[in-house]
């Protein structure tokens, strides 16, 4: 027997779920702190979710077979993500055992000048992710050196990662490889590169705007001493065994890259690649993460499957830096699993029940003008980034609403696909619970709300793409709906 339609609910119904998540989470914020994500949070996501299913039942009529169906749908779009956490558990785990990391930190601080390192730190990250496509990459790698460089630098955690998660995200939405640009260019129909143009009219702005903060903040800030940093890379030279042979596995993961290999083949081989390098240069460390009890052959072994898939804690003689090479492997990323999929019970429940369509269409009344229309699709897009926890979701739901409604009033479908990466690409790991602030908050070992106020491309890149439309600068309204191919 198929399901019936289902009729939207009241937009004021729709929002006790959202409410009753917001307000959850705001007094399990403050009773839990930093440690929310370690379970409270995935509670009070199941909990709205079981408050909206209730409601879809018992006031809208909807079956339990249908939400099921649609939570289902919703958890299994997100599996290759779940495997990739896995695996840049690992990686982060073995690049750093290895000594890769390291060794990144040990040359990092001697070349880069406190002065500089907010804004180097965002330029490396802008150029790493254009090459790669991939903010998760960028991030798991080139990113946890760049925020061990900061931390021995003095610079604050939440300065750090919102240089990083800024550099990372304008490579994330302009660059062709990039996944999310593909995505929002196929959904509204756009020519990709005919999409990325478009977008340096917000996007250069908003990096430029950000590069000069984050310039003036090194300037302003009060460096760690000279003997401190010497003190860190006298400690990770006799902890470490460093190399430049090290560098092939970095330079071999830039080339899979490069080639478009699936991002599971290569975050599996760059793992697999530190992990010998780790047995070469590092087996008197594998020898101390095995313990006691074992030894030759046998405590190498079981120091590199430790350093795979669990945590790992190497004693340097320092306290800060022993924080710093701490690992959590693949068991570290569990967490940020578990609240991926209680995220993706509660976007399943508000889809099936008709109350995120509900919600949204109120948005729709405020398109009266460009501005109104950019607002409009902005605000919706941020809205299913909280909702459904996922970006590739929202930028394809968020699309499909509006893009016969942009088709309606005359615009070409550039200004769609436009405002969806900025209202959508960059504010997902502005959301806690969304995939990408969950990563890249373990990832980091920051939380999302920590470093928030420093990621000033991804604030700046909504008002921005605003301003244009304000303006009116570069919309051009079509004379004829079938002119634009």
């Amino acid at each position: 027997m198929e399901d019936k339609p289902v009729k939207l609910p009241s937009p004021w119904l729709s929002l006790v779920p959202i409410i009753v998540l917001v307000g959850l989470l705001f007094f399990t914020i403050r009773i839990f702190g930093s440690s929310t994500l370690d379970g409270a949070s995935q509670v009070i996501l199941l909990t709205a979710t079981a408050v909206c299913a209730t409601l879809a039942m018992t006031v809208g009529g909807v079956s339990w077979k249908a939400i099921e169906t649609c939570i289902v749908k919703n958890i299994s779009s997100v599996t290759v993500a779940i495997l990739i956490l896995l695996l840049i558990g690992s990686l982060s785990g073995s690049w750093m055992v290895s000594g890769i990391i390291p060794m990144m930190i040990y040359y990092g601080v001697q070349i880069i000048h406190p002065d500089i390192f907010l804004v180097s730190t965002c330029l490396i990250c802008i150029l790493v992710s254009v090459m790669t496509g991939s903010s998760w990459t960028t991030i798991a790698t080139i990113g946890i050196a760049l925020y061990g460089i900061g931390k021995v630098q003095g610079f604050g955690d939440g300065w750090i990662a919102g240089a990083i998660v800024s550099g990372a995200y304008f490579g994330d939405k302009i660059s062709p490889l990039s996944d999310t640009t593909v995505l929002a260019s196929s959904v509204t129909g756009t020519p990709l590169f005919k999409h990325i143009q478009y977008m340096m009219i917000t996007t250069i702005p908003s990096i430029v705007i950000t590069l000069v903060i984050f310039l003036i903040s090194g300037f302003l800030h009060q460096s760690t001493p000279t003997e401190a940093i010497l003190d860190f890379t006298n400690r990770i030279d006799a902890t470490y065994n460093l190399s430049p042979w090290l560098l092939i596995v970095p330079v071999v993961m830039g080339i899979l890259i490069a080639r478009r290999q699936p991002p599971l083949v290569t975050l599996f081989l760059s793992s697999l690649m530190a992990g010998i390098c780790a047995l070469i240069f590092q087996p008197e460390l594998l020898d101390r993460i095995a313990g006691e009890g074992v030894a030759g052959a046998t405590a190498q072994f079981k120091g590199l499957l430790t350093t795979f898939f669990t945590s790992t804690s190497v004693d340097t003689g320092s306290e800060t830096l022993n924080e710093l090479v701490k690992t959590r492997g693949m068991s570290g990323m569990m967490n940020t699993i578990w609240l991926i999929i209680c995220a993706m019970c509660f976007g399943g429940a508000m889809t099936a029940s008709g109350m995120l369509a509900s919600i949204t269409s109120v948005f729709l009344r405020f398109m009266k003008r460009t501005a109104g229309l950019v607002g409009t699709t902005i605000v919706s897009g941020l809205f299913m980034n909280i909702c459904t926890a996922d970006q590739y979701l929202s930028i394809i739901l968020t699309g499909n609403m509006f893009k016969d409604i942009y088709r309606e009033k005359g615009y070409e479908s550039r200004l769609l696909s436009r405002t969806l990466e900025d209202g959508v690409t960059v504010t997902s790991p502005l959301v806690p619970w969304n995939t990408c602030g969950m990563t890249q908050s373990t990832v980091l070992g920051v939380p999302t709300l920590t470093y928030l106020p420093y990621c000033f491309f991804n604030l700046i890149s909504p008002f921005m793409s605003l301003l244009v439309a304000t303006v009116g600068y570069k919309i051009i309204k079509l004379q004829n709906k079938d002119e634009e191919d």
